[in-house]
């Protein structure tokens, strides 16, 4: 399964997409997509929108694992992060993938063990799951590659094999 793991913003998205198969995760590439705050706001979503679908038409993947939305003080960035959330999964869902979400507590206890983890123990778990030399930058990439990480881990799940069956 090849999956596609983002970071949700609006100035910079993380994004990774890893290959999981036999319990086993390697890494196809990662980076970040990145928008000039001086850009009028839809140009910025047009820029996410873009080229997101390159990623997607270049690595193919069949799922894209992305963070739950959380309240955050600022009700401003919390309205931009959702448009540019719902840009992402548009994008997404008209390439056919299938779309997970999880809570930063689900990230943390799939990747380090630990539901109350430390933002440093996530990147530094990730950075040794995958066998890479140093933690990505910038953290939005990191924290990508955790929720791609995430998904490979709880899709293996039977409650995730049992997720959209009817008895």
């Amino acid at each position: 399964m090849i999956i596609l793991g983002i970071d949700p913003g609006y100035a910079i998205i993380g994004w990774g997409v890893l290959e999981y198969a036999n319990n086993h995760f390697k890494v196809l590439d990662y980076g970040a997509i990145t928008t000039n705050a001086g850009e009028y706001f839809p140009q910025r979503l047009s820029v996410i929108f873009q080229q997101l679908n390159e990623i997607i038409d270049k690595y193919h993947p069949q799922v894209m694992s992305m963070e739950k939305i959380f309240y955050n003080s600022n009700a401003k960035t919390v309205i931009d992060v959702s448009q540019a959330r719902g840009v992402i999964t548009l994008a997404a869902y008209n390439k056919g993938l299938e779309i997970a979400e999880y809570t930063p507590l689900q990230v943390k206890q799939s990747v380090v063990g630990y539901g109350r983890a430390e933002k440093k123990q996530v990147q530094e778990m990730t950075r040794t799951i995958l066998n890479l030399a140093k933690v990505p930058k910038p953290d939005d990439t990191a924290d990508a590659l955790a929720m791609a990480i995430c998904h490979g881990h709880s899709s293996g799940s039977l409650l995730q094999q049992m997720k959209g069956r009817t008895w």
